[in-house]
């Protein structure tokens, strides 16, 4: 079948193949048979997009339209751009006030290091739910669980894991998140009922992701305590050196949940909880106006205090943020969006989805589609936004037909959506968590078992019909 564009259904699958083989080949085969670093994301999806630009040129687009999809798609990038910018300026400036400092120094007093992969899902699952930001508490609390993995040597990718999973779970249960409020708008289903219906698969994987974070944090961190205790020592008294520590300094992280939890622009709010970093690091840091200026900019370096202690090894971990230090996550989600404007050219996301669902006529093949296509939308889209309301509007006919609830729509969208956009490395949240926490997705997803186990037990569900609420599907009709 051929589209207005001229382009036919198989070219449009082969424009969405071609990324998928170039990011394989790149990320993961040639590593395994050279032996050598994944190659770089950015010039994976330049090469892919160069390619596919190429074919649609060959196949008589004029590249006056194609420009035009790709500007609209790439607007759609701008919001997640400023927000890491901001993340990237906020870690700057919580760094140059003594927040994080602080918060790290008392980490390191009160968390048993063998259980830290523990507290990273707990503490991450605790700010999410009362902030309902996947994003913000990753970029906020996760920086300094980071910051204590570094200090015990702990495995980064799955102290990373832990954090992404916990950051998620809020993200998807919390009534202040907006991907939690869209999922139910967009399939019709009540707020609450959504939520509910989103336990069933949630909470267990979180069990398990707790049980196997336990396990994990016995087996690899039970010596922390007694091997390096003058390491230890070393690094809370570097702290102490550099740093004044006030309570004070708490006031910018309770800017950041204040603004999440009535529901303020985010950005406006991270810039306001940066600039009264700022306003605390000349009080009680003492530091210079041009050094403040450059932790924004640069990043924080602990040469800008009056007592620096520049060989401890908690060294490394307070020199980092600042604006900059998120350019090439910046980069990666406009080359990715570009890429995601060549595919709504040729509306190469929609095209592939129908067959498929022309197949559809039993309800467990209903519900492991939605999982499915889920899936697919959102990692070619990258909008959970989008995939709500596309996933939604395309499957409550099935559903109705099928007399399936809405809950497990609204549910499936969220279960195998909101929870696995971050195992990508080319999604918006994949490369956030990566400029936030400096391990990328590749590394931290085989560690995220909330989002793994939370996709296993939907699929299990959509086959075996648990909790898919069959007999109250005529009742809501």
């Amino acid at each position: 079948m051929t589209h207005p564009t001229g382009i036919s259904d198989r070219g449009a699958r082969g424009l969405i193949t071609l990324f998928i083989i170039t990011l394989l080949a790149g990320l993961f085969i040639f590593p395994r048979l050279s032996g050598q670093d994944p190659l770089a994301i950015e010039i994976l999806v330049l090469s892919a997009f160069c390619g596919a630009s190429i074919y649609l040129l060959v196949r008589g687009q004029a590249w006056a339209d194609i420009q035009k999809s790709v500007n609209e798609k790439v607007k759609e990038a701008v919001p997640a751009m400023l927000i890491l910018s901001c993340i990237g300026i906020l870690i700057g400036a919580w760094m140059v006030s003594g927040t994080i400092p602080m918060l790290i120094y008392w980490g390191l007093q009160l968390v048993a290091p063998k259980f830290l992969y523990l507290f990273a899902f707990g503490i991450c699952i605790l700010f999410s739910l009362l902030t309902g930001t996947s994003w913000g508490s990753a970029g906020t609390i996760g920086v300094v669980v980071i910051g204590l993995a570094y200090v015990y040597e702990a495995n980064l990718a799955i102290t990373a894991a832990a954090i992404v999973g916990g950051a998620f779970f809020g993200d998807k249960l919390s009534p202040l998140s907006d991907t939690t409020n869209i999922a139910a708008l967009a399939t019709g289903v009540d707020l609450i009922d959504h939520i509910r219906s989103m336990l069933y698969t949630t909470v267990p994987a979180a069990i398990i992701a707790a049980i196997l974070y336990t396990i994990l944090s016995i087996n690899h961190l039970s010596d922390v305590g007694s091997t390096r205790t003058a390491e230890l020592a070393s690094a809370s008294e570097a702290l102490q050196a550099m740093f004044v520590f006030s309570g004070w300094l708490l006031l910018p992280l309770l800017v950041v949940i204040i603004g999440a939890i009535t529901r303020r622009p985010i950005v406006l709010t991270l810039l306001i909880s940066s600039l009264l970093a700022l306003a605390l690091a000349a009080i009680f840091q003492h530091i210079e106006f041009t050094d403040m200026v450059a932790s924004l900019s640069t990043g924080f370096q602990v040469d800008m205090l009056r007592n620096p202690v520049t060989d401890s090894p908690i060294t490394p971990i307070l020199n980092r943020g600042g604006l900059y230090s998120m350019k090439e996550a910046v980069l990666i989600c406009l080359l990715i969006f570009a890429y995601l404007g060549l595919l709504e050219h040729v509306d190469a996301i929609q095209r592939v989805m129908k067959p498929i669902l022309q197949r559809i006529k039993r309800r467990s093949t209903a519900v492991a589609s939605t999982l499915t296509m889920t899936i697919f939308t959102n990692l070619f889209s990258s909008n959970q936004f989008a995939t709500s309301f596309i996933i939604g509007a395309t499957f409550q006919p099935i559903y109705e037909r099928l007399h399936i609830s809405k809950r497990v729509l609204s549910r499936s969208i969220e279960d195998a959506g909101t929870m696995i956009e971050n195992l990508a490395p080319w999604t918006p949240s994949g490369i956030f968590m990566a400029g936030a926490l400096g391990v990328s997705a590749i590394e931290y997803a085989p560690w995220q078992f909330l989002s793994i186990f939370n996709l296993i037990i939907a699929y299990f569900y959509a086959f075996t019909g648990i909790a898919c609420f069959y007999a109250s599907a005529k009742k809501e009709e």
